[in-house]
């Protein structure tokens, strides 16, 4: 018979597998998002260096809790429940820097000036990004369909026949393109800044989401570990005990 309840066991080992998985497929998306964390640091957002430093974390960390459960080992178990009261701590603590961030990042984007605006449209990844957006999102321009200069492209392009087109963001008037400039003679009239900041909130709501979520799960990890220590101390205190009644 183990020294832990075999039910708590196999729990305990079945959600650290969950994390360890979960810690794989977050690095799998900070691959796929690195693409674009050049344009999302010039705006304020951070880099992903601190993702890849969680990820891994939370997978070393699973391991660390499989092992623990699978071994019984009190030690193990006492450094699991330590890194599970440390993690919830940082938890907490970046879901209060993700709600600064996005504070921080919807602001950036309100007061973009024409100057801060014109230095990144002078990158091409921004362009093309920029022009993806406009598609989709039916807008012209981050600030102003002048951040495009004398030549208007092409996704800037109003089709509709009435007086407002609809897209994903909802719905968007037609003007004409400013004068002086290239392109279609009618364009969008919303700006792309409004569907950036809308977008850019959704995402810190669910990395705020995400993060309290762990810190929550870790308290839960940190009580469960907790409870199987004292049940591998009560079964090691226990062995002499019964062997020294057997012995009479």
């Amino acid at each position: 018979m183990g020294k832990i309840n075999g039910c708590l066991k196999c729990l305990f080992i079945f959600f650290n597998v969950i994390f360890a998985i979960i810690g794989c497929l977050l690095i799998f998306g900070v691959v796929k998002a690195s693409i674009y964390s050049q344009q999302l640091s010039a705006v304020g957002a951070p880099g992903m260096a601190w993702v890849w430093v969680f990820a891994i974390g939370v997978i070393a960390i699973s391991c660390l809790g499989i092992y623990a459960g699978s071994s019984e080992r009190g030690l193990a178990l006492k450094m699991f429940a330590g890194f599970m009261g440390v993690g919830m701590i940082i938890m907490l603590i970046f879901g209060i820097i993700v709600v600064v961030l996005r504070n921080k990042v919807r602001d950036n984007f309100r007061s973009a000036s024409s100057d801060a605006v014109k230095q990144q449209m002078d990158q091409e990844e921004f362009r093309k990004m920029l022009e993806q957006i406009q598609q989709s999102a039916q807008c012209c321009g981050l600030v102003s369909p002048k951040d495009w200069g004398d030549d208007i492209p092409a996704s800037c392009e109003c089709k509709s026949s009435g007086s407002r087109s609809y897209g994903i963001f909802g719905s968007s008037g037609c003007s004409a393109r400013p004068q002086g400039s290239r392109g279609p003679n009618q364009i969008y009239a919303e700006t792309c800044s409004d569907f950036i900041i809308t977008w850019t909130d959704f995402f810190f709501n669910i990395v705020m989401g995400f993060f309290f979520g762990f810190a929550v799960t870790a308290l839960l990890g940190l009580l469960v570990s907790l409870l199987m220590v004292h049940q591998v101390k009560r079964h090691d205190q226990g062995g002499p005990t019964s062997m020294a009644m057997k012995g009479y």
